[in-house]
């Protein structure tokens, strides 16, 4: 088991298409995870994409957008070690751990977010999920 685990999971209320448009902006891989190498080992268009990830940790780093309804769920992964080395002490090692996986969480949070506010545009909550032409259903 890898010391960074992450997996998260963002309902976007928009065309698969709309969705792999934002993800797939490789201008916004550096901006989303600007300490981050990444190697794409699997281009799956709407489906998102897979990386190999280097850099302050190493592993893999995924993004699945998966249609559901009228929109996606787009899921976030990551499995990674931290390449630094960590504290000999249980409890700093612990503590190192526990604030490395937070800050991958938090990086893989904004990224679904921005992606699902520049997929849905201005629609209000509530209103019908966007389609591949920019308007509600």
């Amino acid at each position: 088991m890898t010391s960074i685990q992450v997996a998260d999971e963002t309902f976007v209320a928009a065309a698969p298409a709309l969705v792999a448009e934002v993800v797939g902006e490789r201008a916004n891989w550096r901006r989303w995870w600007p300490d981050l190498r990444l190697e794409v080992v699997e281009d799956r268009h709407e489906q998102g994409v897979r990386w190999q990830v280097s850099g302050p940790v190493t592993g893999t780093m995924e993004i699945w957008a998966e249609a559901v309804l009228d929109g996606v769920v787009l899921h976030y992964f990551m499995h990674a070690e931290p390449t630094d080395a960590l504290p000999s002490a249980p409890r700093a090692r612990m503590d190192r751990l526990a604030a490395l996986n937070h800050a991958r969480r938090v990086a893989g949070k904004r990224m679904s977010f921005e992606v699902k506010d520049r997929a849905e545009g201005d629609r209000a909550p509530g209103a019908p999920a966007v389609t591949a032409d920019g308007v509600g259903v």
